[in-house]
């Protein structure tokens, strides 16, 4: 957890109410409010689903050196490194590009996505520094929490631009990115130190 002392000023921190799922507060341990977290509403469900999904995920590739996010099992070709840019860049496209039209970030920009997507995240992933990987990924997750809250503002779950998905289609695609791909990290992450569980333990921060 030390890349989040470094790189995140939690005392500055502006969750919004519409993004942050009740328990989850950027750079804060969860409170879980169980009554919210069984019996919430629609949007209080994806959100909080979404969020221990993102938390899981951060806890399987902190405190993990560029060999460890380089390590790759038998034939695939993933690794923690790349599933952190992979991750990151499905953010972008999701809450960026789909939802609002917005351009991706600089590291995202004129790569042709559409023939590397199988490739670009492992293959560029192997020169990146851990902490700027981390760093690319958290500022994806900030970037998606603030255009979700502009959206929420004014509209709901059912908002989608133009021949577009809805925002219940694009949080649930990526629900099930993160749920796939985290799976991913478990063997990864295990392979690396012995690390295992289930979800991160109480006192692990919330990017």
């Amino acid at each position: 957890m030390r890349f989040y002392a470094a790189s995140m000023d939690t005392h500055t921190a502006r969750p919004s109410a519409l993004t942050s799922a009740p328990g989850f507060t950027p750079g804060r341990p969860p409170e879980w409010d169980l009554t919210i977290f069984l019996h919430g509403d629609e949007l209080q469900t994806a959100l909080i689903t979404l969020e221990r999904n993102r938390r899981t995920f951060a806890w399987k590739c902190w405190d993990v050196d560029s060999d460890g996010l380089q390590l790759r099992l038998g034939p695939s070709a993933i690794t923690l490194g790349g599933l952190l840019k992979h991750l990151a860049l499905c953010e972008e496209m999701k809450f960026q590009s789909d939802l609002t039209g917005a351009p991706l970030l600089p590291e995202f920009r004129d790569i042709d996505h559409e023939t590397t997507w199988d490739t670009w995240a492992w293959e560029s992933a192997k020169d990146d520094d851990p902490e700027a990987l981390r760093d690319l990924w958290v500022r994806a997750v900030h970037r998606s929490r603030d255009t979700l809250a502009a959206i929420l503002a004014e509209s709901g779950l059912d908002h989608a631009p133009a021949g577009g998905m809805s925002l219940r289609r694009l949080i649930s695609d990526l629900i099930e990115e993160y749920a796939r791909h985290t799976g991913h990290a478990d063997f990864l992450r295990e392979a690396v130190d012995g690390a295992t569980g289930e979800g991160p333990p109480r006192n692990f921060p919330v990017p």
